[in-house]
């Protein structure tokens, strides 16, 4: 699928797996586990700290949809800490953040539970000196994370800070659906290990919306949706608009991930992508 895995270390503490790896049984189309994974953390400004999260769906065909409960809980202090619902096939790195208070040790943590197709399967999340990461800047060319915009004078967001909490708000109806326009600026740096030229390179931002929450299907007109170049300081700025069609009405979170040169995953480097949430109110 569209993520590939990344070097931080993942904890899978569950059915079947207890090494700092993931799963590594065969990937099947259907029935199979959707373990948590643990890419790193960092530190703040404000000195709190932030988990940054995301998923192993073991099926190859089958989205998963796991309700927050029993089956889909971050504890203590949850079930819910603004974890996905719906889990996509294969490998999403970095999804969403968990921000912990900066009295937060080293010897606390907490632990996400997935139960999907029977099997449970579980991580800790800890401050664990070597999983420190820094997703906002890579360290051998000064790459950074694209920034996106929902209008071209609008807050800007950078780097993997998706949560629920942050949500920016729209509304929709069954029949029209939603537009949804992203302004997207990047440095268009990129590092290759050896630094060599790109052979036929990517765009240098590629943006991929999916359902997060809801209850309903949603299906996007375009995947990924092309960027029309405009103009600016920054090496690339372009503008991107797909349209969101829902299923049923109800309340809906949409996920965007938005990665440059660096690929899937931040290629392995735990940088440079940046993640937002739409919360979107559907009527019928």
């Amino acid at each position: 699928m569209r993520r590939r895995l990344s070097v931080a270390l993942t904890l899978a503490l569950g059915v079947g797996a207890s090494a700092q790896q993931l799963p590594s049984e065969p990937v099947r189309q259907f029935g199979q586990s959707v373990t948590p994974s643990y890419e790193g953390w960092f530190t703040n400004p404000d000195g709190s700290h932030s988990f940054l999260v995301g998923y192993l769906n073991r099926n190859s065909k089958e989205a998963v949809d796991v309700p927050i409960g029993p089956n889909n809980r971050i504890e203590p202090g949850g079930p819910d800490m603004g974890q996905p619902t719906h889990f996509l096939p294969g490998r999403q790195t970095g999804v969403f953040l968990i921000t912990v208070p900066k009295e937060f040790t080293p010897q606390q943590r907490l632990t996400w539970t997935i139960v999907a197709n029977g099997q449970q399967m579980s991580i800790p999340l800890r401050l664990n000196e070597l999983y420190e990461v820094r997703p906002f800047a890579d360290a051998a060319v000064g790459n950074k994370p694209p920034v996106l915009r929902f209008d071209p004078n609008g807050p800007a967001m950078q780097g993997p800070i998706g949560m629920v909490a942050k949500a920016i708000a729209r509304t929709a109806t069954m029949a029209a659906g939603i537009a949804l326009p992203i302004w997207a600026t990047d440095d268009a740096k990129y590092s290759s290990g050896s630094n060599a030229p790109q052979r036929n390179p990517p765009p240098p931002v590629i943006l991929h919306w999916s359902k997060y929450r809801g209850p309903g299907e949603v299906t996007f007109d375009k995947d990924p949706p092309p960027f029309e170049k405009l103009p600016g300081e920054a090496a690339f700025s372009g503008k991107a608009t797909v349209t969101a069609k829902f299923s049923q009405p109800g309340e809906y979170l949409l996920h965007v991930s938005a990665e440059d040169y660096s690929g899937d995953g931040g290629g392995g480097e735990v940088c440079c992508w940046t993640t937002t949430i739409v919360r979107v109110t559907v009527t019928p």
